[in-house]
């Protein structure tokens, strides 16, 4: 059996109020644009995950409602604080607990893009892997039957891609 799991970094957050909590920063115009891109490019490969789990911050779950709009059976999202601002560690300790074959991650920076890079056992050919930037999204096959079975290392990136590809 294979598991996949689609790590997507935020799209593009808003820094207009200046005086606003981080974790309530809503999307911006072009962050907007880019999750619904990404959602297209999803769709269009059947990349739709059975289970979502993603940071309770705005930009996070704003960032899966514009993604959802997109997919043909989209699942309700777990939104935790876990995976606000969380480290790799964290990522991979909440992953473990996921139950569908295929799991969306929406998380922020650094930790998505160390966890992208951790995960697998070769990074794409893609330069804009590594930094990761807002909208990115990995999708990474384990050959694993259970989730709690995925470890550091262990995973092959399929795809990869940034919204600035698709817009």
């Amino acid at each position: 059996m294979t598991l996949r799991l689609i790590l997507i970094r935020h799209a593009k957050s808003s820094w207009s109020d200046p005086m606003m909590a981080d974790k309530d920063r809503p999307l911006n115009k072009r962050g907007r644009a880019s999750a619904k891109a990404i959602g297209r490019w999803l769709a269009t490969r059947s990349h739709e995950p059975g289970q979502v789990l993603c940071s309770s911050a705005e930009r996070t779950r704003e960032t899966w409602a514009k993604i959802s709009d997109k997919l043909v059976a989209p699942p309700k999202a777990e939104y935790t604080d876990a995976l606000y601002l969380a480290e790799p560690d964290v990522m991979l300790s909440e992953l473990r607990l996921a139950k569908e074959p295929m799991v969306m991650m929406i998380a922020h920076n650094p930790g998505s893009a160390y966890m992208a890079q951790a995960l697998v056992k070769q990074a794409p050919d893609h330069g804009r892997f590594q930094h990761y930037p807002t909208g990115a999204t990995a999708i990474i096959d384990f050959p694993v039957a259970d989730w709690s079975d995925v470890g550091w290392g262990t995973g092959e990136a399929v795809d990869f891609i940034v919204p600035r590809e698709l817009i």
